[in-house]
């Protein structure tokens, strides 16, 4: 989602401070304090993830998807992060339902890093909160659920032949037709738990277009290589969704598969009810990043 750069203006770097005593200690005092250090240099998870992308996506190019083996090694990283990892518990305000006049409680946003090849967030969710459907171009995204239950329906774009391209509305929403109105196939449609993996889209595949909806109130962590950036042509994009049956052309029938859902999808800017607050990351730091 397009709200990294705006919660990063104005933010300094924060840096991992080590506390050093220059009291005397006993031997049995420097012993536990060798092994608490010992045990203190092992990479927490979050470090484990983040070195983990960097590996991944530091010589990868947008659209270019990295192998399945290194993206597996992400995935079993994700897989296996806890809220606590992140110094997160369901008694935070982020996860009460807020008393709003539209009825729609704020999302919290959490930065933990980006950088021109990739980016680590968090969202926490209220309940019935929802991030409507947007895409993610050039983009290979990794999503953990961490908490709670989350309802997920995403897409995949159908290539359509050319002649199709100028589609014929239903008389009832001929004012909607545009450029911008493309078919989809649905890839998802179902609910989602802290108990399942860790998801992978794919620049064109995997559902690349997706939208969120907090069952109860939940965490999602996403990892996004590269992250969106308006400069290089991965501008966020939010769609409307129009059953098939409202845009008839017989080019598309040759498209379609029976069984399978399809809509139609229009381009349209960010919704003015959906709201993003930012917050300070108060997890594990990244030690020199």
């Amino acid at each position: 989602m397009r709200v990294e750069k705006a919660l990063l203006e104005g933010k300094t770097e924060e840096l991992l401070l080590t506390e050093t005593s220059s009291q005397p200690v006993s031997k049995k005092k420097r012993r536990r304090q060798k092994k608490s250090s010992s045990s203190s240099q092992m990479p927490n998870t979050v470090m484990r993830l983040f070195r983990a992308c960097k590996d991944v996506f530091s010589t990868s190019n947008p659209g270019i998807v990295p192998s399945q083996e290194d993206l597996d090694r992400i995935k079993s990283i994700l897989d296996r992060m806890k809220l606590a990892d992140l110094n997160l518990s369901p008694q935070m305000p982020y996860f009460k339902q807020a008393s709003v006049p539209n009825g729609k409680s704020p999302i919290t946003y959490l930065h933990v890093y980006e950088c021109s090849k990739f980016s680590i967030g968090i969202f926490c969710l209220p309940p019935s909160s929802a991030i409507p459907l947007h895409n993610h171009p050039g983009m290979t995204v990794l999503s953990k659920i961490l908490y709670g239950t989350m309802h997920i329906k995403s897409y995949d774009w159908v290539d359509v032949p050319d002649e199709s391209s100028n589609v014929t509305a239903d008389p009832n929403l001929t004012h909607r037709q545009t450029p911008e109105v493309r078919l989809a196939k649905a890839k998802t449609d179902a609910n989602f738990t802290s108990s399942c993996g860790a998801s992978i889209l794919y620049p064109t595949t995997g559902g690349n277009i997706h939208c969120f909806t907090a069952v109860t109130a939940c965490v999602v962590l996403d990892v996004l290589g590269p992250p969106y950036s308006d400069s290089e042509g991965r501008h966020c994009t939010y769609y409307n969704v129009f059953p098939y049956e409202n845009f008839s052309d017989e080019a598309n029938e040759s498209v379609v598969s029976d069984g399978e859902e399809y809509a139609w999808l229009e381009a349209k800017g960010k919704p003015e009810d959906f709201v993003v607050n930012g917050d300070l990351y108060t997890g594990p730091r990244l030690a020199g990043h």
